[in-house]
């Protein structure tokens, strides 16, 4: 089901250099020129006019006083602006990191301190090899639970809803949905703006019945749905799309049919067991024999539209908070930050409960020693705390006023350039104005760029690197072997320059000396 063109690119793998050329066009759209063009275009038209009325008609040139002095405070402004917006920039970096060293932490410490097997009471029939089965895959999927954890705050913060999606389905498709609290808003309580309640039959609060979904019908058929939120209260719904995503999209209709209710633990009640033996999945509903076609890609990256283009992005904030169907990438941030604030049914912190529940019962259990417990709860809390932190970015705007205010005053003084500089430019005055409009306008628009680092501009932060390349690949790195023996590894027989890097001697031969070697080897330097 994993095919590589659904994940990232590793930024780092050989291949991806590319040739001259595509890479020199990757920096050209990573650029400012690209998001504030029309700016250019408008400014330097302006100018145009300008210029050859004061030569053809008559002579608009003023004091260039306005110039020093309101220039010297907006470009204070500016760069304060842009000071701020990549403080956020770099926070989320940071924040990042904080996951990956905590998954880093969480696993090795489950993988190399919880023991092979866990204590059992004296009537436990199952053999010593079965506990050890047993023990095993509970850490596997604690450990598949952490790249869960990772790779759902991605999907979080890019505003993209549900589990449905090829990098996150696998990990999170077994667990029944835990009933969040009344006062949080969530996908179940949201209606939208045209009355549609958003309540999702995959998912009810507090109610694993719509959790515990054994059979799922699937009819292919080509719909144009567009890119909303809401999910209609009928079993027969289709799939949540993510935020970011362009609509209308082609998509499966997928149908499910809803068993009877089972409990908050995933299991069925006692009269049911035998019908329970063949159950599905109790988190999305959908069985393990079934085909996982119908999943969305990891990277969802919308295209640019003409609503990314001034001045019709003034306009995209208003028509996307009344509902309306808005395309292009500005669309999309804006739609994740006000899902962020609406529809936050928020996974990473549901995932972070079932981590530690696991702790919870290792200590239940005497299974760790209280300073390992110790240490893996700290884990956790760097993972929830990072997912705060993130959450504290995605859903802190620059003030609108102080926006307002900063673009009204740079458009006035580019209005205003032509005018002050023609007397000392003439003809160059249109370039100059283009030139100046740049430095003001490229800096506004990098800075917007940037305060939301978690989308899929080209100056984004690379989360689907460091949830694929990094964290998945290292945690399965991690569990690809036992958790080894000091012995087999401290008395190697290539382990022969421990005291010296004269003296080639193996830990064998070391013992056969004895102790009063070794110390005089220690003394010797």
């Amino acid at each position: 089901m994993e095919t590589s063109f659904m994940y990232s690119v590793d930024p780092f793998s050989p291949g991806r250099s590319g040739s001259a050329l595509s890479r020199f066009v990757g920096a050209v759209l990573a650029t400012a020129v690209i998001r504030c063009w029309p700016l250019l275009l408008f400014f330097s038209a302006w100018a145009t006019a300008v210029s050859l009325i004061s030569y053809n008609v008559y002579d608009l040139a003023i004091q260039p006083t306005l110039l020093t002095v309101i220039g010297t405070v907006l470009g204070f402004v500016i760069s304060y602006r842009t000071t701020a917006s990549f403080e956020r920039y770099n926070e989320g970096r940071r924040l990042w990191s904080q996951i990956i060293l905590g998954s880093r932490t969480l696993a090795r410490t489950i993988w190399f301190h919880v023991p092979e097997t866990m204590p059992t009471a004296k009537d436990d029939p199952s053999t010593l090899e079965q506990r050890k089965a047993r023990t095993l895959i509970e850490k596997k999927t604690v450990i598949n639970l952490i790249e869960a954890f990772a790779v759902a705050v991605k999907h979080y913060l890019r505003g993209e809803e549900g589990v449905y999606y090829v990098d996150l389905y696998h990990l999170v498709k077994f667990l029944p949905s835990y009933a969040l609290p009344a006062g949080l808003p969530s996908v179940v309580d949201v209606t939208s703006i045209d009355g549609v309640s958003t309540r999702s039959p995959l998912r009810a609060r507090g109610d694993s019945n719509a959790a515990d979904l054994t059979s799922l019908r699937e009819e292919v058929t080509s719909l144009d749905i567009p890119a909303s939120p809401t999910m209609p209260t009928s079993p027969n719904s289709q799939l949540p799309f993510p935020a970011t995503a362009t609509t209308p999209r082609k998509v499966s209709h997928v149908k499910v049919d809803i068993p009877p209710r089972t409990s908050m633990n995933g299991r069925g009640r006692s009269h049911d067991k035998e019908k329970q033996t063949d159950k599905g999945s109790t988190y999305s509903g959908i069985s393990g024999t079934q085909d996982e076609n119908f999943l969305l890609p990891a990277r969802m990256p919308p295209k640019y539209h003409l609503f990314d283009l001034f001045p019709f992005s003034l306009l995209v904030h208003a028509l996307t908070k009344r509902g309306k169907d808005v395309k292009g990438r500005k669309a999309a941030r804006i739609r994740a930050k006000l899902r962020s604030k609406t529809v936050t049914h928020n996974l990473p912190l549901e995932i972070s409960l079932y981590l530690s529940s696991y702790i919870a019962a290792l200590q239940d259990r005497g299974a760790v020693p209280p300073p390992t417990a110790t240490n893996l709860l700290n884990a956790l809390n760097q993972l929830v705390d990072a997912l705060t932190g993130l959450e504290r970015i995605l859903t802190t705007p620059i003030p609108f006023s102080y926006r307002v205010q900063l673009w009204s005053v740079t458009v006035l003084y580019c209005l205003l350039l032509p005018f002050q500089i023609w007397s000392a430019l003439k003809w160059l005055t249109i370039p100059a104005t283009c030139l100046l409009s740049f430095i003001f306008f490229g800096f506004l628009v990098a800075g917007e760029e940037i305060e939301n680092p978690f989308g899929y501009d080209k100056n984004d932060l690379n989360l689907d690197h460091f949830t694929h390349n990094i964290i998945r690949n290292e945690l399965r790195a991690i569990t690809a072997l036992p958790a080894p023996h000091v012995e087999s590894w401290a008395f190697s027989q290539f382990n022969d320059q421990i005291f010296s890097t004269d003296e080639r001697a193996a830990p064998d031969e070391w013992m056969q000396r004895g102790l009063g070697r070794i110390q005089t080897a220690l003394a010797t330097i």
